[in-house]
């Protein structure tokens, strides 16, 4: 299953931006031990501030991530399930 999680910095996650990296690698730790694998992150302009694509297999481990994204204190988070293109077909010629 793919995901795409929006990060928004709250006040204390833009104050401390410079650990940002170190944050970055503490989230990749915790995901690997959820079962999440994090393909990308990308910084972005406009709504968020972060997205990230993420796999795993079960919706649980991405609610678990994110609750403890969230309880760090410095991104509030928004997930999406994502299919792919092929996936997106697929259901398509499915449809009655």
């Amino acid at each position: 299953m793919q995901f795409i999680i929006s990060m928004s910095f709250t006040d204390q996650g833009i104050r401390t931006i410079k650990d940002a990296p170190k944050r970055t690698q503490a989230a990749r730790e915790l995901a690997k031990k959820l079962g999440v694998e994090i393909k990308q992150l990308y910084l972005t302009t406009g709504e968020y501030d972060l997205v990230s694509i993420v796999e795993t297999s079960s919706g649980d481990n991405i609610a678990k991530m994110a609750l403890a994204l969230g309880s760090s204190g410095n991104v509030r988070t928004r997930i999406s399930r994502a299919w792919t293109e092929e996936e997106y077909f697929k259901m398509v010629s499915e449809l009655p």
